[in-house]
């Protein structure tokens, strides 16, 4: 196979066996597992290099600041950001909309406008804004999609023709149905009235190429542990005119110009946004993980994953009384779905008697599951370490369990 993707062994847990069958781990989409590499740059880091940044003048807080901005840059370079300043670590997808919703909301945002948010959105993404509309006076609108998990783009038109929206927010590929929503056409109908976009790029960041120039997106956030690197670190990404006019999110540390008891000066972009010393180790650790894409090849990355997903979708097309939930024609790594008759957490938790590792529930996106009319999803999602053959262990198991089950 031309393209195929050959890094099972960078991938240590998975020789781990669960109940005695090897591990299949199909819950990518909620957080990918670590190859050596990442968790090596950690523990050297932490073993030979550990110092804090930005605060002293000794070698190893002079190395450490070194490897800290050198991060920094290498995500400009993976998003294709003009600056490094207009990258801000984070702590996560949902700490960069938190952060975005507060400050975009005190500064731009006031009583009667609009913020629109995609039927389909993370909770994450919905919980602040709600929060944010409520204390501005704004209101909330969703962006319909059809059956299939498509936005409307139609619907979206005349949703900004109102003249009153400010923010577009939406998912550049859904966590529930994999739809891969077409930015660039979203960016430019919100830009022609004048509304900001903000991309949540949790799972989009790990599986296909970002240009943010390209997209013209006013923000774009994703976290490091969803591709490959460790939790509680991530990024926002800003124009850095819009970052300049945004006031501070949190008070600390490293955030400040000057600081007296009569008043206090703050810093500029990307600093303003990070107060209190930064998670470094795991900023070293999202460092290896992106270098470990690039070393794959984003482009490799996804013709991979785009055949497992047509692999797995016609297997699963197969199963009697399956339901695939949303079939849009751009889709990216995730397939969610019911069976008749047959409850999400029993599937999940006969199919982890096997070995094998799949979400159920809500997904964090009980408005998908509204529009769909169901209680529960079962989501696979795939990663660069998943092949074909896992897929046949996969569907095999679960045709036998529903075989039990039903």
């Amino acid at each position: 196979m031309e393209d195929k993707v050959e890094v099972r062994g960078d991938f240590p847990i998975l020789e781990k066996k669960i109940n005695g069958y090897p591990l299949i781990y199909f819950d990518s989409a909620a957080t990918t597992q670590k190859p050596f590499s990442v968790v090596e740059a950690m523990t050297r880091f932490y073993l030979e290099d550990y110092g804090t940044v930005h605060r002293a003048v000794y070698s190893l807080a002079a190395k450490s600041t070194q490897k800290h901005s050198a991060v920094r840059e290498k995500v400009r370079k993976f998003l294709n950001a003009k600056t490094s300043d207009e990258i801000v670590f984070t702590r996560g997808t949902t700490d960069g909309m938190n952060l975005l919703a507060s400050t975009i909301g005190s500064a731009f945002i006031n009583e009667g406008d609009e913020v629109l948010l995609a039927q389909t959105e993370h909770h994450a993404s919905v919980v602040p804004w709600q929060r944010a509309a409520e204390i501005r006076g704004a209101k909330i609108k969703i962006i319909p999609i059809n059956e299939q998990g498509e936005l409307l783009i139609d619907a979206l038109k005349e949703l900004l023709a109102s003249g009153r929206v400010k923010v577009v927010s939406l998912a550049h590929i859904t966590n529930s149905t994999g739809t891969v929503y077409p930015i660039q056409d979203v960016v430019r109908l919100a830009h022609e009235v004048g509304a900001y976009v903000i991309v949540d790029a949790a799972q989009s960041a790990a599986h296909l190429s970002i240009d943010v120039q390209k997209l013209d997106v006013d923000f774009l956030i994703f976290s490091g542990h969803k591709i490959y690197g460790p939790t509680g670190i991530g990024i926002l990404y800003g124009k850095r005119e819009l970052l300049e006019k945004l006031p501070p999110y949190q008070m600390g540390g490293d955030m400040i110009e000057t600081v007296s008891f009569e008043k206090t000066t703050f810093q500029k972009p990307p600093l303003r946004f990070e107060a209190g010393t930064p998670p470094i180790a795991e900023i070293i650790g999202l460092g290896a993980a992106i270098d470990y894409l690039e070393n794959i090849g984003m482009d490799k990355i996804a013709r991979w994953e785009e055949m497992l997903l047509s692999y797995a979708t016609e297997k699963l097309k197969t199963i009697s009384g399956l339901k695939i939930i949303g079939s849009a024609q751009k889709k990216g790594a995730i397939i969610s779905f019911v069976v008749q008759g047959v409850h999400p957490l029993d599937i999940g938790t006969m199919l982890d008697c096997k070995g094998i590792a799949i979400r159920t529930g809500h997904l964090c996106t009980q408005v998908t599951l509204s529009f769909y009319q169901v209680p529960s999803f079962c989501r696979i999602s795939f990663g660069v370490y998943n092949t074909p053959e896992e897929i046949d262990q996969f569907v095999c198991h679960l045709q036998d369990i529903l075989k039990l089950l039903k």
